[in-house]
Order: structure tokens, then C-alpha cells, then sequence
């Protein structure tokens, strides 16, 4: 019988949180689902853990090399069965509910496509606010191509979309070669998400909140570098060459390439300032002045404020 939903759970060095992970997408109410864990070339006991439930609980894939959280999930979507599939990083976990509500309404609504909220749960374990009002998610309703863009604006989005968790139908995914670009280790799921709203999935909108998202430890400005920002606007600009674009998703993806650029503009400065090239980082203030207001804070603080606009590092 095919699951109503296939959890797809890339793991890499997970070994102390990839059983939340695995319990919650178990605990699931009133949905038949598949789980599949693809461990991508874990150094730690990754691998022992998600072997160690019965086969027909979790579907376990060794890749034989790292490919990275793009190409660990597509491992992974490409054996999925199930009718729906949901991403679910290793160290988050999903509410019981909340499967069965987003299919529910993108049934409803005849979408392709659902999102809902997200808690985020501190490394501590208090819990913070909603990542987005419900409110906010209640007017929105449904996402478009141009609003979803607009979310993913760095420096200018009030709420940025790119966190959100979506869950699609298999057969959409299939029907038009919808997959991870690998090549990306940050941005993957914008860029995905992007893609299928440029295909013409129908995304609606459900406000309850159905994930748990798990503050990742470390340093953030230690993770986003340059490369991640070029590699991104290297994929914007296949997606321009791939797609048609209404107007408003053309002057919201203007305003992203500008902002992407801006970005890349301050990383470049912070690198040249961090090698004590103060020549190379003043030659990159006269190339793009507008980066230059981004250094009125200090450079740490500045830092995680461009890397919060990115799901950074998902948990690798």
C-alpha cells in the first residue's frame, strides 16, 4: 500500500539528535508514512542509529561519499513511494498533527505545494516564539512565485521564506524533474522551492505550527562564507535563464540579485579586513558603496544578521 507520506531525513554526524527526528515523523497521527534516512557519509555512529529501527520503519541509504544535504535528499527522493514527501532535518523533529493538516488543506485547495509555521526551540531547550506570526501566515494564505521571492530578499525581508518546510506531491516533483541543486550547501531549499512555484505548483498556507526547528550550535558567521553567496547567485541566474516570470516576480527577484550582490559585496570586505588587506577591502567599498552601510555594526553582529536570511548550515 503507498504511504501517504515518505519523511526524507538527510543525516550527516547526527547521532545525537537523528532519534528525535525519526520518533516524531513515527508519531505521526492519522497518515500512513515511510521514513527514509540517508546517511551521508557520516564520521560519527549516524549510520548505527538509524540502523538500529526494524527495515520496515526506517529505510536506511549509505551513500558511499558525501554529497551533501542536496544530494542526500534527492538520494532520498528518488526511492520515495509515497504520495507526499516531507524534508525533515536531522536535528528538528515534526508535532504529531501536522502532516495529516497540511495534506488536508492543499487537498482541499487542489495544491502541490503546503507549508505551515515553525517553533524555534533554543540549543537550550526553551522555547522561543512562533518563527512567523500567525497572522501574517493567516493573510497570506497561499504563496505565489513573486511573494515568495519577496520573502527571500536579504536585508529587506521582514519574514524570510526560505524556512519554511514544505511538503510536495511526489508526482509533481517526478512529472517535472524537480530535484536539489547540489551544488548548493546553503539555499538548496529556496532554490527548490522556486523552481516548483516557476512550474506551476499551487502553494497554500497552513498557519498552525507543525515543525520544530532546533537552533544549530556554533557560530554562524563561521559557516556563511563567500562561495555560499556566489553559488546562489550563480543558481538565480540559471533560474532567470529557465523561467518566465510575471512582473511582480521579476522586480522581486531584481531586488533579490541586488541584495545577493550586496551581500557578497560585504562578505568580500569582512574576508580582505580578516586577512589584513585593508587595499583589497577599500577597493571593494568603491566597487559597491551600498555595502559599505552594512559595516556600521561590528562585523560579528553584521555577521549573523546576513546569515540569518539563509537556513544556514542545516544541521551539518
Amino acid at each position: 500500500m503507498q504511504p501517504d507520506v515518505s519523511f526524507v531525513i538527510a543525516a550527516y554526524n547526527a547521532e545525537a539528535t537523528l532519534d528525535r527526528a525519526i520518533a516524531s515523523a513515527i508519531a505521526q497521527k492519522n497518515v500512513s508514512v515511510e521514513i527514509i534516512v540517508v546517511d551521508d557519509k557520516s564520521r560519527d555512529a549516524t549510520l548505527d542509529v538509524a540502523r538500529a529501527y526494524p527495515q520496515d520503519i526506517v529505510r536506511v541509504i549509505a551513500l558511499a561519499s558525501n554529497r551533501g544535504p542536496g544530494g542526500a535528499r534527492n538520494a532520498g527522493l528518488d526511492v520515495a513511494r509515497g504520495r507526499w514527501i516531507a524534508v525533515l532535518d536531522s536535528d528538528d523533529a515534526v508535532f504529531p498533527d501536522r502532516i495529516a493538516a497540511m495534506i488536508a488543506r492543499a487537498e482541499k485547495a487542489g495544491a502541490e505545494i503546503a507549508v505551515d509555521n515553525l517553533q524555534v526551540i533554543r540549543e537550550d531547550g526553551v522555547v522561543e516564539d512562533a518563527m512567523f506570526p500567525t497572522r501574517y501566515l493567516e493573510d497570506l494564505s497561499e504563496i505565489s512565485l513573486a511573494s515568495y521571492i519577496a520573502g527571500n530578499v536579504v536585508f529587506e525581508s521582514k519574514f524570510n521564506l526560505g524556512y519554511l518546510k514544505p511538503i510536495f506531491q511526489r508526482a509533481f516533483l517526478d512529472e517535472n524533474e524537480l530535484r536539489y541543486d547540489e551544488k548548493l550547501s546553503i539555499g538548496e531549499d529556496y532554490i527548490l522551492l522556486a523552481n516548483a512555484l516557476a512550474k506551476g505548483g499551487k502553494c497554500v498556507v497552513e498557519p498552525a505550527i507543525g515543525y520544530a526547528y532546533h537552533i544549530r550550535s556554533g557560530s554562524i558567521s563561521r559557516v556563511l562564507e563567500l562561495h555560499h553567496v556566489e553559488a546562489m547567485r550563480k543558481a538565480d541566474a540559471v533560474f532567470a535563464q529557465t523561467h518566465s516570470m510575471d512582473e511582480a516576480a521579476q522586480v522581486a527577484f531584481a531586488r533579490r540579485s541586488r541584495s545577493l550582490r550586496k551581500a557578497a559585496s560585504f562578505l568580500s570586505m569582512v574576508q580582505h579586513i580578516k586577512a589584513r588587506s585593508p587595499l583589497k577591502a577599500i577597493r571593494t567599498a568603491l566597487s559597491d558603496p551600498a555595502a559599505v552601510r552594512h559595516m556600521g555594526m561590528p562585523i560579528a553582529v553584521r555577521l549573523r544578521r546576513v546569515a540569518a536570511q539563509f537556513a544556514v548550515g542545516a544541521g551539518r
